[in-house]
């Protein structure tokens, strides 16, 4: 994956970045650190705060594909680590406000399949099988280019921090994500071949401008749980409640697409999870996230916070996209050429 090219800023922390990151290599980060302080004191909602997530995105980024004209000496930089702290504590702090702790009660992986069937927010998978526009398609395809293009990433972060049957199972599931050892199966790949059959730029960051804060947060929900060790047990619990919900709206989004007459390199990435997830779903819950909870018993609060954080999370993503349409509203900030 070529790296990522700069986004316009979305504001004065986002603004300041990028001119750090662009500027003299040894320059102060004086202007960073206060446009970062005040924001986090004014922001209003930091899950939806367009320019502190973009600007977390792109820090984050470092550790991932890079960014265009941007050093790599910038991944550890500790004057970047120190103004990236402080927005990861408060987008820390915001989630466990905003995700109820589920209480582990029965086993972890029952108290999974508990939660993913409690779970009964707006479903765009269904508005997308019965009613959605192609337009409406391409909006929500280009939406899922901020993750999918680099689909598994966030959670292979967690191979290197677990043991045994857990590291096992998640190796499993990520080697399902990378193709099985064939490039062209990778499901990053079948997503771009997805995007160009759509009329769609597969380009990564094509369209960093014109997806929404809740995008961004959902990426970084990801990143904040896959880099700190001390948050394992959540990344696995994302990755558990993300297998978990993944294989029946894949198969709607299937029956959707087919309706509208996309192409199958359009709808092959969807078919690919409609079997694949379903096999996961059992991975990662019982062998992933079961057997992580009976190694490390510590854990177990760790690992459902994450489940719920990504249904949250991500139900607000799709949830605000599916009331934009039902409202006639365009999900993106400015429209697709």
């Amino acid at each position: 994956m070529r790296p990522m090219a700069l986004p316009t800023p979305r504001g004065p922390v986002t603004e300041a970045l990028i001119a750090q990151l662009t500027g003299p290599a040894h320059a102060p980060v004086r202007d960073l650190a206060l446009a970062a302080t005040d924001a986090l004191a004014h922001s209003d909602d930091l899950l939806v705060d367009d320019d502190l997530q973009l600007a977390l995105f792109l820090m984050y980024e470092l550790h991932y594909g890079g960014l265009e004209g941007v050093s790599d000496e910038w991944e550890w930089d500790p004057r970047l680590l120190a103004v990236r702290g402080p927005i990861e504590r408060e987008f820390e702090d915001a989630l466990r406000h905003a995700v109820p702790q589920p209480v582990a009660t029965r086993s972890v992986p029952e108290a999974l399949f508990a939660l993913v069937e409690s779970d009964d927010g707006p479903s765009l998978s269904a508005f997308v099988e019965s009613d959605a526009s192609s337009d409406q398609v391409r909006e929500i395809l280009a939406c899922r280019t901020i993750y999918t293009l680099k689909e598994a990433d966030p959670h292979s972060w967690a191979i290197p921090r677990l043991h045994a049957r857990a590291k096992a199972a998640l190796v499993e599931i990520q080697a399902d994500e990378y193709g099985g050892g064939r490039a062209e199966r990778l499901h990053a790949t079948i997503f771009a071949n997805a995007l160009r059959g759509a009329g769609l730029d597969d380009r990564y960051g094509a369209y960093a401008d014109h997806v929404p804060a809740t995008v961004y947060a959902s990426m970084n929900l990801m990143s904040l749980f896959g880099l700190h060790r001390r948050l394992r047990g959540a990344i696995v619990g994302h990755l558990a409640a993300y297998e978990m919900t993944s294989s029946l709206p894949c198969r709607a989004y299937s029956k959707g697409l087919r309706r509208l007459g996309f192409a199958a390199e359009v709808t092959d990435y969807f078919d690919e999870h409609v079997e694949a997830d379903a096999v996961h779903e059992q991975l990662a819950a019982r062998d992933l996230a079961g057997s992580l909870a009976e190694d490390e018993p510590q854990l177990a609060g760790d690992i459902l916070f994450g489940a719920a954080a990504c249904l949250a999370v991500d139900g607000r993503l799709w949830g605000g996209l599916l009331a934009q349409f039902e409202r006639g509203e365009s999900a993106l900030r400015k429209p697709l050429r």
